[in-house]
């Protein structure tokens, strides 16, 4: 490991103990800590932390039970109990009060590397799965929802009571408010974090694959079923399932989920069988489902199946405040992704920024910083970097290149170069330029094709 084992080692035989210190030394990747007594290993317990602890059993003044007890009490340290041939029961006791293993004295050296390589593979793990969890929570937990606005706050308040609990949630917001990632902040800040969040888009899908998608499917239960299929429901089992514009989902459909949510159970297209389905449900949705409910587009007992709490997203144009702090984070993230020497954003362009209406929200103002941070070169993201359609309506001095003025040229020409400026940052990928000009791939390849590019 690139990060040093720390062993605590506990023995009142202190010839033993210096020289078990001298082979964790030989072995490599440890760093030992020897003490002569169980009142100095307590000591160095509350003092530091270990990795593993190497402990004599039977201790003049304190035993090896106490040091166990201690090094639980403290952490997730590994402890191993070293014990005489005659006290090999005490040792099995031990195992069943939270020691990892015990080993003979005098200690078999060959056997201690043995049994410490086990134990660090584990904390290997332990190590990698905490990094995965920190990368987690930095990514979904509440820190990664950025909002210091009013509404926001309001909005954090709802989401923290809510989390570690069952309960359906209903998100409701525009698109690109962030729906997916309340949902899954939800999930990692739930007691189901460890289990898997699934996500299924029912806009996504015809009304057929969508059902075979939720439920899963047999073999022969329709044309093309050549092999038994397991639908979200099922995949995520223990876990969170987010329904994702649930305000499209097909009334027939509707009806089937409506059984699952009030059964918690499933049964696969083409089978008989009910199969029990342990999963937090929580829905998104773009829509006024009460005006959908209205109009008989969307069932009433689901909708307030679904609606058991609601989040409501406020849109970015009604949370200005917050859009320097989303610029901040954006900028920091997308800098280092795309390994551009951006550092900051001139308060012009921040000003800029906060007068646009934003249909597209959240996203679209990442988007928009993206291609600044990708296509700027320079420290300092400044008007002249704004994407230029966005420069010809606030009547910024348009620059292209380097000694190439872009003054007084069309609407036309600015667009072209926009284009054009865009397609080089991403290396020809219509999707990825689409994406950060926030517009269709559609629209950009009529575009291409207006332009003759």
């Amino acid at each position: 490991m690139s990060v040093p084992v720390t062993v605590l080692v506990v023995d009142d035989d202190a010839a033993h103990a210096d020289s078990v210190g001298e082979a964790l030394a030989s072995f490599g990747g440890y760093e030992a800590h020897v003490v002569h007594s169980g009142q100095a290993g307590l000591a160095a317990l509350r003092d530091g932390r270990y990795d593993i602890v190497l402990t004599d059993l039977r201790m003049a003044d304190v035993d090896g039970m106490e040091i166990l007890t201690a090094a639980r009490r403290k952490g997730d340290a590994e402890v191993v109990m070293i014990t005489g041939h005659g006290s090999v029961e005490s040792a099995v006791d031990a195992m069943r009060a939270g020691a990892t293993h015990y080993v003979t004295k005098p200690v078999n050296l060959g056997e201690l590397r043995e049994v410490l390589a086990r134990m660090v593979e584990r904390l290997k793990l332990r190590r990698r799965n905490t990094e995965l969890e920190k990368q987690l929570d930095e990514r979904f937990g509440w820190g990664s929802i950025i909002g210091r606005s009013e509404a926001m706050q309001a909005v954090f308040r709802t989401l923290k009571q809510v989390a570690p609990t069952d309960v359906t949630v209903l998100i409701a917001g525009e698109s690109g408010t962030g729906k997916e990632l309340v949902a899954r902040a939800l999930h990692q800040n739930s007691k189901r974090c460890a289990a898997p969040f699934v996500a299924l888009n029912c806009a996504a899908l015809p009304e057929s694959l969508l059902e075979s998608e939720l439920f899963g499917h047999e073999r022969g239960a329709f044309t093309g079923a050549t092999a038994r299929q397991v639908g979200h429901f099922e995949s995520a089992e223990a876990g969170t399932l987010l329904l994702d514009e649930v305000g499209e989902m097909p009334l027939t459909t509707q009806v089937k989920l409506l059984r699952v949510l009030e059964q918690r159970e499933i049964t696969r297209l083409g089978s008989t069988k009910p199969i029990p389905v342990d999963i937090r449900v929580l829905a998104a949705t773009n829509k006024n489902l009460l005006e959908e409910v209205a109009e008989r587009r969307f069932r009433e007992d689901l909708y307030f199946r679904l609606k058991v709490v609601s989040v409501d997203l406020p849109p970015l144009r009604d949370r200005v405040a917050d859009i320097p702090f989303l610029i901040d984070s954006f900028v920091s993230e997308l800098a280092a992704r795309h390994a551009t020497p951006v550092e900051a954003v001139s308060p012009e362009v921040v000003a800029i920024l906060q007068g646009q209406p934003w249909p597209g929200n959240v996203r679209e103002l990442r988007n928009v910083v993206e291609f600044m941070v990708v296509t700027a070169g320079v420290p300092l993201l400044e008007p002249r970097h704004l994407p230029a359609p966005m420069q010809a309506a606030e009547g910024v001095p348009l620059t292209g290149p380097p000694g190439v003025s872009l003054a007084g040229r069309t609407a036309q020409e600015v667009e072209r170069e926009h284009i054009c400026a865009t397609l080089e940052a991403v290396g020809g990928n219509r999707a990825k330029a689409a994406k950060m000009m926030a517009i269709g791939e559609r629209t950009l390849y009529r575009k291409i094709k207006e332009y003759g590019l």
